[in-house]
């Protein structure tokens, strides 16, 4: 693994990613310690993954089912009650 400080990475950036394109990871130092690694990201890790870890983490929720695009692409729905109101009722109901 190859070290570098801070200043040399700001400095000679376009070289350090093309090393890591090749596989190598660089550890980045700053006053001799030891503080990021820059290393590269693995296509099975994509999106899929990091989705994963959002619905793990319980930020966001899937779809139970497809929505269609006809849908979407329709009017958008409008309420009779305030979005305030709304809210304001579920703080209260403590959702």
């Amino acid at each position: 693994m190859e070290k570098a400080t801070i200043s040399q990475v700001k400095n000679r950036l376009s070289a350090y990613l093309k090393k890591v394109r090749a596989g190598q990871t660089i550890l980045i130092l700053d006053r001799d310690e030891p503080i990021a690694r820059l290393e590269r990201v693995r296509a099975e890790e994509h999106p899929d993954d990091r989705l994963a870890r959002l619905e793990r983490a319980g930020l966001v929720r899937r779809a139970l089912s497809p929505v269609s695009v006809e849908a979407l692409r329709g009017p958008t729905p409008t309420s009779k009650r305030s979005v305030v109101a709304a809210l304001l009722e579920e703080r209260r109901e403590e959702r």
